[in-house]
């Protein structure tokens, strides 16, 4: 059976061997000679050879010459893992994997995580996007610690905890006469023009606007093409407000009143699992500041 060898024990013979004094290695250690020698001499009986020359003398024996390199490198061991621990539960280090949707990696997430890695300049983070149906996939099957997005399928074992709305408006082109004609948008002044859906459209779904989305012919998923088709012109479409492209001198963005249409974002977690000291850490930091932030 193996010996049960304690650290404080290893401690205080390396110190001795190091110090070539029991006196010198209680001084270090804020102990009493007794104590260090008592420690030793436990140690020298758990591993059934003597580590000094008997005599009182502190003379290594051949023994344990071959130990103090073996226990000076299981401390050094011992420490780093302590160290880094230590520095885990502390929030200092680690890594977080989260996933989100596009609207919000953009929009949302580049200033608040500057501000988070510059307090936690230790702390590794990946971040993958995607559309909500992809995000929430990249959670259920546990490749990501969290996710912010919002839930499109009911899922029992996701736990979703809403943090703000984002409202759903007309994108079309700025010259278009959706734009020149102002004021609030009812969905039935959008019927005369195609629709083209996006992965967002079937926010609309349940809602009085609905009807919108049978007549429309063309549907576009990726982003970047979507807007190219909306500045050719070649119809409107409906985005939330963080999806839509801040900076386009093309296009502008009509907020829809009637009916109003909002999705919520929020913060998805596996339901029984928990989060590491750094996932927690972030995730409680993204919570309360996105809520600050708003929308």
């Amino acid at each position: 059976m193996l010996p049960e060898l304690k650290i404080t024990q290893l401690r205080y013979f390396v110190l001795v061997a190091q110090l070539k004094s029991f006196h010198g290695a209680a001084r270090q250690a804020y102990r009493t000679q007794p104590a260090v020698s008592l420690a030793v001499r436990e140690l020298e009986q758990k591993l059934g050879q003597p580590l000094f020359e008997k005599g009182g003398k502190t003379e290594l024996t051949p023994f344990g010459e071959h130990c103090l390199p073996l226990f000076q490198d299981l401390l050094a061991h011992h420490d780093r893992i302590a160290r880094e621990v230590s520095l885990l539960a502390r929030h200092e280090i680690g890594q977080v994997s989260i996933a989100t949707v596009p609207s919000v990696a953009s929009r949302l997430l580049p200033h608040l995580l500057a501000r988070f890695v510059a307090d936690h300049p230790k702390m590794q983070i990946s971040m993958q996007d995607g559309n909500a149906d992809s995000v929430q996939q990249l959670l259920v099957q546990g490749q990501v610690d969290f996710a912010i997005s919002s839930v499109w399928v009911a899922d029992d074992n996701i736990e979703f905890t809403p943090i703000l709305s984002d409202q759903v408006g007309v994108v079309c082109r700025h010259d278009h006469p959706l734009v020149k004609q102002g004021g609030a948008l009812h969905w039935s002044s959008l019927q005369d023009y195609p629709l083209v859906r996006n992965g967002t459209s079937r926010l609309l779904v349940g809602t009085e606007a609905e009807g919108l989305l049978e007549r429309s012919l063309l549907f576009v998923s990726n982003m970047i093409s979507l807007i190219a088709m909306l500045e050719e012109g070649i119809g409107i479409t409906t985005l939330p407000s963080l999806a839509f492209p801040q900076g386009n001198e093309q296009l502008a963005f009509l907020p829809l009143s009637e009916p109003r249409v909002e999705r919520q974002i929020g913060i998805l977690c596996r339901k029984g699992h928990s989060l590491s000291p750094a996932a927690s850490e972030l995730m409680g930091f993204l919570t309360a500041n996105m809520q600050l932030t708003g929308h």
